[in-house]
């Protein structure tokens, strides 16, 4: 049974059955906790009930695809997880193309169904901050429009961050997306959340992936949210994934489609800003 209301030591000694020697506070809700072995792990306490078990079955659910790296989870209960740590270091054009593979072999590992969670993961999970429900679909331009871009737009419209009467030039952009979407693909297992700041390049000289939002999508939505907010040696990335899958014709034009759900979100979490972003992103998208 756990103890919510214990710290990270003890949470780190509850799921790795493992004695405390030492525990740093990191900025933000981690902290750093170096167990009686010598491990170091890291220890998240969520803000929701089902946002350290949506991580954990995620983690766990990459892994499964034999290709990534990511952090190995040792046990999480309630609003404790605890992984292991990983030493920072710099990325390297080597790591780049190795993680292109990498992503490559994971979303060609796949999932049930477009919006499937991760097995064990649950149906009302989280991308950041933001609720994100998994709701399984079948084809990918309806389902991406009604659970993925639709109820981050009402939340937008609602909070007053986008104004009613310029919703619906998304909208539109929603209803033409089986004409726009590219060819069909089956269901990619994606991380869900991958901005550069959810690759950390490590100390091994190799890049390993934090923070998902994993569940069943289309393979160029990954891409796009490196694409967004950048990524160091993306031309490497992109290179070593184009060597195991190589993308459908015209998938770069398609970009923008699929960076309006990461857009929305961040308009809906911070403000204006992002909403602007989505707006101009939309009309482009329309005019292709």
């Amino acid at each position: 049974m756990y103890d919510d209301s214990d710290g990270p030591g003890a949470a780190a000694e509850r799921l790795t059955g493992r004695t405390t020697r030492d525990e740093r506070p990191l900025s933000g809700a981690p902290a750093e906790v170096v167990l009686d072995d010598g491990r170091t792990v890291m220890v998240k306490r969520a803000d929701g009930l089902e946002e350290a078990r949506a991580e954990a079955a995620g983690l766990r659910w990459l892994a499964g695809a034999g290709t990534v790296r990511v952090p190995i989870v040792y046990g999480q209960d309630g609003h404790w997880l605890v992984t292991d740590q990983i030493a920072r270091g710099r990325p390297s054009r080597e790591a780049a193309l190795d993680l292109g593979r990498a992503l490559a072999g994971m979303h060609l590992a796949g999932a049930p169904a477009f919006g499937s969670a991760p097995p064990g993961g649950p149906r009302d999970a989280y991308i950041g901050r933001a609720p994100m429900r998994n709701v399984e679909g079948t084809e990918w331009p309806e389902w991406y429009a009604e659970q993925r871009v639709l109820p981050y737009l009402r939340s937008a419209v609602d909070e007053g961050t986008i104004a009613a009467g310029e919703a619906p030039v998304i909208e539109r952009l929603c209803a033409r997306l089986p004409d726009l979407a590219g060819p069909a693909e089956s269901p990619a297992r994606l991380h869900g959340d991958l901005w550069n700041g959810n690759v950390l390049w490590g100390a091994d000289g190799h890049a390993w992936l934090i923070d998902p939002a994993a569940h069943g999508g289309h393979r160029e939505t990954d891409l796009a949210m490196l694409h967004l907010f950048g990524c160091p040696h993306l031309d490497e990335v992109l290179r070593g994934y184009e060597q195991v899958a190589p993308l459908a014709d015209g998938w770069s034009d398609r970009i923008g489609l699929h960076q309006l759900f990461p857009l929305l979100v961040h308009a809906v979490l911070f403000g204006r800003g992002y909403a602007e972003q989505a707006l101009s992103t939309a009309k482009a998208a329309l005019e292709r």
